[in-house]
């Protein structure tokens, strides 16, 4: 098969469009032949500076394919059957092997494409606001990153449950984008300051819960963001700086800061309901999967650079 692999980390350059071995396929796994991928925020953070299981390694987590090969202690997927898949790596590929148990069955209605976004980007929205963020109607969310991946999914699932949306992006045109998807207010965080505005738009209270992919000085922004009694998730390092994070600020304020990871829980009963319940969601048209841009694999440094370039709006997916 054709693979987009690397042989050390670095920048998009460092990838290669070759021959690599099919995957096997283990008594419970499955093997899928690959559709659509969703090039996800670790994706691109692994091929720059992650661990390599293998050289030439494959990167990436989310894709969607038809199940061509099912193991023997296999009981409830059969060939031929569409599913979006998960794994800690191997989506940058036209085949993955993956223990079936992080596979689900695409609705009718869903596409491959739509459906290979679903598993790290909406699950991992979903996770942040509700499971561990306990957001209720009527209360403010502030969203990072809203015109990344998380993002767009958190505004869209945040509205749907009745709350006040904010979110942050670079550009007013970008932020513009966002109010078709649930956006309440946009914050542009070159040209504002964040906390500031926040306060501002709160009447001095801060928001009731801060969900935040970027890390570093953005995360301390976010805890300053926050209410008394705030919650606020971090989920992420995308902007890869380090950066102390004073948490004086929680104490004084009764606030909790709260690491989510969906990878940790992605085998429980209750993250396989709720990934297939958003892949019903989206089969119903309640909520959407914005995809900016579509790359053939063998262009997926051109890919991965474009989604540095911090143009995007949306989802970026390659084809095999």
């Amino acid at each position: 098969m054709k693979a987009a692999v690397y042989y050390e980390t670095g920048g998009p350059q460092v990838f290669k469009y070759e021959d690599v071995p099919d995957p096997s396929c283990g008594p419970r796994d499955i093997v899928i032949d690959i559709k659509a991928i969703s090039i996800e925020g670790g994706d691109v953070l692994n091929r720059a500076g992650g661990p390599m299981p293998a050289v030439p390694h494959i990167v990436g987590y989310d894709a969607a394919g038809v199940i061509c090969q099912v193991g023997e202690k296999v009981t409830n997927r059969h060939i031929g059957q569409r599913v979006t898949t998960l794994s800690p790596f191997g989506s940058h590929a036209e085949k993955r092997a993956l223990a079936a148990i992080t596979s689900w069955i695409i609705p009718d209605k869903v596409s491959f494409e739509e459906a290979a976004c679903v598993p790290v980007t909406f699950g991992t929205a979903h996770d942040c606001l509700f499971e561990f963020g306990r957001l209720k109607a009527g209360e403010t969310v502030l969203i990072q990153a809203g015109a990344g991946g998380v993002g767009m999914a958190a505004i869209q699932l945040a509205k749907r449950a009745g709350a006040r949306v904010l979110a942050t992006a670079s550009s007013d045109k970008r932020l513009e984008r966002l109010k078709a998807y649930g956006l309440d207010v946009g914050i542009n965080y070159a040209e504002k300051d964040l906390v500031s505005e926040v306060r501002r738009l709160t009447e001095n209270q801060g928001v009731d819960l801060a969900v935040d992919g970027v890390g570093g000085k953005v995360l301390q922004k976010s805890i300053e963001a926050a209410r008394s009694r705030g919650r606020i998730i971090t989920f992420g390092q995308a902007g890869r700086g380090s950066w102390r994070i004073d948490v004086s600020g929680l104490a004084l304020g009764n606030k909790t800061l709260t690491g989510v990871y969906l990878g940790a829980e992605i085998a429980t009963e209750r993250a396989q309901k709720m990934i297939g319940q958003l892949l019903m969601d989206i089969a119903a048209g309640i909520i959407q999967v914005p995809i900016d841009r579509k790359f053939l694999l063998s262009r997926a440094a051109e890919a991965h650079a474009y989604i540095e370039s911090r143009q995007a709006v949306g989802r970026v997916l390659l084809i095999p």
